[in-house]
């Protein structure tokens, strides 16, 4: 269905390169309020490490049964829009537009497939509806997602700088990880850092770049860290200090990697769907701490699908 002029209440589905992920929201006096939201494990980016990725039909029909499945869950909570955007996965696969089309053929929906920039500037939209943040002057973000990584610069409400690079952690693993069922050698851990390092420089991002700034950290590989971060310390993830320190990013690392991805999936806090990726994503993201000078990554649940909600929400999608 198309979206109505100023909605009250919306959905938007996010169609990433290894979750599928559903937001409901309503407009209220504090800005964006949740109503309901859903994670459902896809993986359609399996393929990403290609020169030529295409979608996979299995990953094809995997998609469109969750987008439809979501869809009819947004409406049964209210939703009288719906949204439904793809990143890296889609946006880089071969066959993307024929998913996109496949999806508006099934659900009536129009699948609209992000650019990097639009990815990362919805992202810094989200952020800023943090109410967490709403005082927050000067930060900086990360993002890291299956296929690909953003990294933002705000002064004020205005976005100075914004990436969006090809260090997701289902494409770096691909790459790097010959074995995910067996521990991460040592060798796989340097490289992937070095190449994160690399491509993120020669994107622009400089050395130091978020040194003194306030860095928050959104996607399944943070939450997930604090997830464990939580267990360890015997309380629940909504007990926890969204504030991470980048020390016990590599405290984690140094305990995963010479797991088996059997000794993973068993950890507490790190889902099983995601164990075989979490090594590369932890590495990629100490990596990127590492290089911009940021000692503490500060957690946020506000990303690219309240970026899209507060799009919907005023009218301006298309």
């Amino acid at each position: 269905m198309p979206p109505l002029a100023e909605p009250r209440t919306a959905a938007v589905i996010d169609v990433g390169s290894n979750t599928i992920k559903l937001l409901v929201v309503r407009r209220s006096s504090a800005g964006i309020e949740r109503i309901h939201a859903r994670t459902l494990e896809a993986r359609l980016g399996a393929g990403l490490g290609r020169d030529r990725p295409r979608l996979a039909p299995d990953s094809l029909a995997r998609g469109i049964d969750a987008v439809r499945a979501l869809a009819a869950e947004g409406r049964s909570h209210g939703a009288e829009a719906t949204a439904v955007v793809a990143t890296s996965a889609v946006r880089d696969a071969e066959n993307g537009p024929d998913f996109a089309a496949a999806v508006t053929q099934a659900t009536g929906l129009t699948l609209r497939i992000l650019s990097g920039s639009e990815e990362a500037h919805l992202i810094g939209r989200g952020l800023r509806s943090d109410p967490a943040l709403a005082a927050a002057g000067d930060l900086a973000l990360f993002d890291l997602g299956g296929g690909s990584l953003e990294a933002l610069e705000f002064r004020g409400l205005e976005v100075r700088c914004a990436l969006s690079l090809p260090l997701g952690c289902v494409r770096l693993t691909e790459r790097f990880v010959a074995e995910p069922s067996r521990p991460l050698p040592e060798s796989a851990r340097v490289a992937i850092a070095r190449h994160a390092t690399a491509v993120a420089a020669e994107a622009g991002l400089r050395r130091d770049a978020f040194r003194g700034l306030p860095v928050a950290a959104t996607g399944g590989t943070v939450s997930t860290a604090r997830a464990m971060r939580a267990a360890a310390m015997g309380i629940d993830l909504d007990e926890s200090s969204p504030e991470i320190p980048v020390a016990f990013l590599h405290e984690l690392l140094d305990r995963i990697s010479p797991l088996s991805l059997a000794g993973r999936q068993a950890l507490p806090g790190l889902s099983a769907a995601r164990a075989d990726v979490f090594p590369a994503a932890l590495a990629t993201l100490i990596a990127m701490a590492e290089l911009t000078g940021c000692g503490t990554l500060r957690h946020s649940w506000f990303s690219l699908r309240h970026g899209v909600a507060a799009e919907l929400l005023a009218g301006s999608a298309p």
